[in-house]
């Protein structure tokens, strides 16, 4: 069969064909694993060359030699989080041929960079646009950058850090939730007032997406990234077979993070979804294990602060004596002008992101995921050869980054959950607040990963996770502290509340549950309103939450209102009069001002509820508060619905509108795509949470619902599109299903595939000359 399209590929041993079927997913043929994976590279890089390279630029620090000076700042602290330690053991630490792989795989991306300069018409839109051109890759970039990953428990650190400080315990209590609840210690020897604002800046720069548009500082990036899995067992199924549900819920771009692929060579034959810019896949199945993750939220990271020499700046006090911080000297290019020489400071514990000279402190950040090993996602690829769950658990051993639960589950009817990533062993203390850097607060290692309860064939019949915390009721805490920020449990008990009593379960109810729109912390919130007396004023709004099933679908006038409301009226009413009894009346709006830092990015709905719970006997104190803020709320309501709410609905205010990071400047390429009404919200299944501005800014744009064994009639979805080419034909075509909730077949078997296959392409080798 004549292809499509033909590339010749430098490095390759035999051809590789690649079938792209109806929904842009491309299925990769290959009669090796070196060729398999630099086809996976190049195929990559031939639908997402510009995501691919600005990747590698923010990662490795190298955006100022493409974008300019403003981006200098940003490249310097990005190189601070890079992994520095021995790349021998780096590789040996995710198991064999791991370096292999990276070095096929980036030698297809730098294959399809090669081509695009022989063949102008290939190079992606925004290259053009901006006036550059993409670099090449080497095999160390897939390891040494870190960056890119979900973990932000410095933030959480460096925020209970500054509330003490400024407004004491009881106001720490108002900002976020704590699992399991714990008394908040100050650690020994630190001095909150050593602790600037604006710590976490260079932090920030090195973690936060690129942004094209805003020279503003970076903002702590803090909304729970989560995700929804569960697995099924035979006997609860209509055909017998075990299901794996998966749908991360990431941030909203175009393009997606997410890239569908199948990989398929002697001995490997696997198909799903990782990150475009790392080889094989992280959630998917490979024809004998199906897998999928959500995070576990562990504390992988400390603050350190450190007594400076006033003598030597670059010295610290460690364990009695001065330490010298080890300093790197590296030059950064820049486009247009000259290079600017740069210094980088590290202690034993890790990068040093801010020093006082007056105050004579310094402050690093210790992250497991600069350790050996901990490359974010990498560690998947010692899991994609598992034939058996057994094979597959202990594949689990060598995942770093970041802390996920794993779900799985096996044709021969095994399901199984197990937590995967490198746990901290603190004694003594427990990593909610900074600490001193002088040697008292040290890393023990890190947990043997047995220490960790596992779940096989539960007696349920089914198991899920969504971000809560989900250790059992007599795990040691104080001994071994895995983490205490973890996100609400409402998602985690609506997939409990469909999946109980279910029997008979399909794909097609897993696919409905993955867009549930039912909130039960809205129920529990609403439950204030038993007892409630409404004046005339707001009797109508009342009614309206009265007789709404909690459930946020597009239609809904009671969503609307709802939202308004709980996040935008009763939220800070309940905030400011808990904090009028904690501070004093002038300290009160910059209180609140502290507590709302993290509204921007979502909400703790458990302690609105904590509070109205609080609040439940006193009426007196209630009502009134009620009254005001549904007052308040309607009248919002009106102003952006209209006066009738009879014509509210929720989807006219929640929606969906991405938009590439060039938008506006791609010329004719309609680089912002429509708005969709969109349901839910952040605390429902199908999470959808919002900005100001109620637009959608995360949730799940991948998702994959599989049938264990029966593969073919597995489905999936990746919006807006699995190219990130704009104006290629599968740029978008996906966003108007993924806005309705619909799905795709994803295709498995040689027959399937080449029944929907809609574009062959080959990749043929380049006969090597030699001298």
């Amino acid at each position: 069969m004549t292809p499509d399209e033909e590339y010749p590929v430098p490095g390759l041993a035999e051809p590789v064909e690649i079938l792209v079927d109806d929904h842009g997913v491309p299925h990769l043929y290959a009669r090796s694993e070196d060729d398999l994976f630099r086809a996976q590279g190049f195929q990559a890089a031939r639908d997402r060359l510009f995501q691919l390279d600005l990747w590698r630029r923010r990662g490795l620090g190298r955006l100022s030699e493409a974008f300019g000076e403003r981006f200098v700042a940003r490249d310097r602290a990005a190189r601070l989080f890079l992994h520095r330690g021995d790349m021998r053991t780096e590789w040996s630490a995710y198991g064999p041929a791991t370096e292999r792989v990276a070095c096929a795989f980036t030698d297809g991306i730098n294959a399809y960079v090669e081509l695009c300069e022989q063949r102008p018409e290939l190079l992606p839109a925004e290259f053009r646009e901006l006036g550059y051109r993409p670099g090449r890759w080497a095999p160390e970039d897939i390891a040494v950058i870190r960056s890119h990953g979900l973990f932000g428990n410095v933030e959480q650190e460096v925020a209970r850090a500054r509330t003490l400080r400024d407004f004491g315990p009881a106001v720490e209590e108002l900002r976020r939730v704590r699992e399991p609840r714990r008394h908040l210690s100050v650690p020994e020897g630190l001095d909150l007032s050593r602790i600037p604002d604006d710590v976490l800046a260079d932090y920030r720069l090195a973690t936060v997406p690129v942004n094209f548009t805003d020279d503003g500082p970076p903002l702590p990036h803090t909304r729970p990234e989560g995700s929804n899995n569960w697995v099924i067992g035979p006997e609860r199924t209509a055909t017998g077979r075990p299901l794996l549900a998966n749908d991360p819920h990431r941030a909203i771009t175009v393009p997606s993070l997410r890239y569908l692929v199948h990989l398929s060579a002697p001995g490997l034959d696997a198909i799903g979804a990782g990150e475009p810019v790392l080889p094989g896949l992280s959630i998917g199945h490979n024809g004998h294990v199906a897998f999928g993750v959500t995070i576990f939220a562990i504390d992988q990271e400390d603050l350190y602060v450190y007594e400076t020499n006033p003598d030597a700046p670059d010295e610290y006090r460690y364990a009695g004596r001065w330490e010298p911080m080890r300093v790197v000297r590296e030059t950064i290019d820049v486009a247009g002008r000259p290079p600017v020489d740069v210094e980088l400071r590290f202690t034993r514990h890790g990068p040093v992101i801010h020093t006082d000279g007056e105050r004579h402190t310094a402050f690093a950040v210790r992250a497991a995921w600069l350790e050996p090993g901990a490359a974010p996602y990498l560690g998947s690829l010692a899991c994609l050869r598992a034939r058996t769950a057994d094979a597959f658990v202990d594949a689990l051993d060598r995942w770093g980054t970041p802390g996920e639960n794993v779900v799985y589950a096996t044709p021969d009817g095994t399901i199984g959950w197990r937590p995967a990533g490198l746990v901290p062993v603190r004694r003594g203390w427990d990593g909610t607040l900074p600490v001193p850097g002088d040697g008292r607060y040290e890393w023990s290692g890190f947990l043997a990963p047995g220490r960790l309860p596992s779940v096989r064939n539960p007696p349920e019949g089914w198991f899920a996770s969504a971000n809560e915390m989900n250790l059992p009721a007599d795990f040691p805490h104080d001994r071994c502290p895995v983490a205490f920020d973890w996100d609400h449990r409402f998602r985690h008990d609506r997939i409990a509340e469909v999946l109980c009593d279910a029997t008979a379960v399909t794909v097609e109810d897993c696919l409905r549950l993955q867009s549930d729109t039912v909130n039960l912390a809205a129920r529990r919130v609403l439950a204030v309103l038993d007892g409630y007396r409404p004046g005339s004023e707001v009797a109508g709004a009342v009614a309206l939450l009265r007789s709404w099933g909690a459930d946020e679908t597009v239609g809904s006038a009671a969503a609307a209102f709802y939202q308004v409301w709980s996040r935008r009226h009763l939220r800070p009413a309940l905030l400011r009069h808990a904090l009028s009894g904690l501070v004093a009346p002038d300290l009160v709006p910059e209180a609140m001002r502290r507590l709302s830092a993290d509204e921007v990015v979502g909400v703790d709905v458990r302690t609105d509820i904590a509070l109205l719970h609080a609040l439940r006997d006193d009426r007196s104190t209630l009502d009134p508060l009620l009254t005001r803020s549904l007052r308040d709320a309607l009248r919002e309501t009106r102003e952006l619905l209209g006066d009738d709410p009879g014509g509210w609905r929720w989807g006219a205010l929640h929606h969906a509108a991405p938009a590439h990071p060039l938008a506006g400047r791609l010329g004719r390429h309609p680089a912002r795509l429509p708005r969709r009404e969109r349901g839910g919200s952040g605390d429902t299944v199908m999470s959808t949470g919002y900005d100001r501005h109620f637009a959608q800014d995360e949730g799940a744009s991948f998702r994959i619902v599989v049938d264990v064994g029966g593969w073919d009639d597995s489905r999936a979805m990746n919006s807006p599109g699995q190219s990130g080419r704009p104006g290629d034909a599968h740029w978008d075509d996906l966003y108007p299903d993924w806005s309705e909730n619909r799905s795709f077949p994803l295709h498995y078997s040689r027959k399937a595939v080449e029944a929907h296959t809609r574009t062959r392409i080959v990749l043929t080798p380049v006969a090597q000359v030699h001298g």
